[in-house]
């Protein structure tokens, strides 16, 4: 089980993540997630999601996943996201992807879209024992660019529009 906490500037509360994911067959697995919210001390967030990976040809990174969640402002509802990515440089520490998600309500009426382009720049070993990512992108919806920092365990999530997060995986 992958377990995280997570703090950002619009919540103002840590937040207590955890994901496992169920392989059902080579390609594909149930991804289950849950969020605990520290300020009102129950469950924010709760999903499960079929996930299928393509990877053909090698360099070709796919993924497409159909799922149902739970969050503790819009309710139930329903997700289908899907990405895709392909090397830039033949050593592949340099990459492109695309990636889109659309949430549905319970009733399948309102939805809201996201969509986003971004390079992904990964160093591995940047210091001993030091991973070191970044990623730049464009969120196609709200047309905001947006960074992420990813340094082994800690991870940053910023915009232009000054929202933020961090992460840390335990």
């Amino acid at each position: 089980m992958e377990t995280s906490l997570r703090y950002s500037g619009d919540a103002k509360a840590l937040k207590l993540h955890a994901k496992q994911n169920l392989l059902l067959l080579s390609d594909t697995f149930l991804q289950v997630r849950g969020e605990l919210d520290t300020k009102y001390g129950g469950p924010s967030y709760l999903s499960a999601m079929l996930r299928r990976f393509y990877n053909q040809p090698p360099q070709l990174a796919a993924s497409l996943g159909l799922g149902v969640q739970f969050d503790k402002r819009e309710k139930l509802g329903y997700v289908v996201r899907g990405k895709l990515g392909f090397p830039v440089l033949s050593d592949e520490s340099v990459r492109f992807n695309v990636k889109g998600r659309c949430d549905v309500d319970k009733d399948l009426k309102q939805r809201k879209s996201r969509g986003a382009a971004e390079f992904s720049w990964s160093v591995f070993n940047f210091q001993k024992d030091q991973d070191v990512r970044l990623k730049i992108g464009y969120d196609i919806v709200d047309k905001v660019p947006y960074m992420q920092i990813r340094e082994n365990n800690w991870t940053v999530n910023a915009d232009v529009n000054g929202k933020w997060n961090i992460r840390y995986d335990l």
